[in-house]
């Protein structure tokens, strides 16, 4: 699921940034941050009203929760890229597709990787909220030991989902430390 919404975000806020789509593209991230600014529950809540209760809106609304700051940050990293870059690879002779692969990807995917940890590590947090729309989870020893006000049930559910979220995160940040370029990535431009 993680993988779709990362392949799923960056494909659509590459597309987002093409010269073609200038005139869509500001509604187009408007309308991604207004559904951003939906609660979690809220989006498990839509999900669960147009698909039933179960796994699967638990798996979609966690999906479009994921997949949001990806696309923001994609769109966002490839628009910084500075113009002076694009008309010198412009005057090199490179067609779109290369300037995109070549000279656009690598000097955001800084900011690319940033928005794909948020979103693992918000994910990951957020996901046992999926047990009130039935998607199980951590989430069921949370909520029941709330309900039950059993501090142990409680944290034997919410410290793994902690842990899990700061390893995701870490992992993360790992990939982004080693897979970003050395000239384009700050946390390796140290002298």
């Amino acid at each position: 699921m993680d993988s779709l919404a990362i392949v799923c975000g960056v494909a659509a806020g590459i597309w987002l940034s093409r010269p073609w789509m200038a005139r869509y593209a500001q509604g187009a991230i408007q309308a991604v941050n207004m559904v951003t600014a939906i609660p979690t529950l809220g989006k498990l809540a839509l999900m669960m009203s147009l698909l039933g209760i179960g796994a699967l809106p638990a798996i979609v609304g966690l999906w479009i929760a994921t997949l949001l700051p990806i696309i923001r940050n994609t769109y966002e990293g490839i628009r910084a890229v500075s113009p002076h870059l694009l008309d010198a690879a412009r005057g090199m002779g490179l067609d779109q597709g290369e300037i995109l692969r070549r000279v656009e990807l690598p000097n955001s995917l800084f900011v690319i990787f940033a928005g794909i940890r948020t979103a693992m590590a918000v994910n990951v947090g957020t996901a046992p909220i999926a047990f009130l729309i039935g998607g199980g989870g951590l989430g069921e020893l949370i909520f029941t030991g709330i309900d039950l006000q059993e501090t142990g049930m409680m944290l034997a559910g919410a410290i793994p989902t902690a842990l899990l979220a700061v390893a995701v995160d870490f992992l993360f940040g790992q990939a982004q430390y080693w897979l970003v370029p050395r000239g384009v990535n700050p946390l390796r431009n140290v002298y």
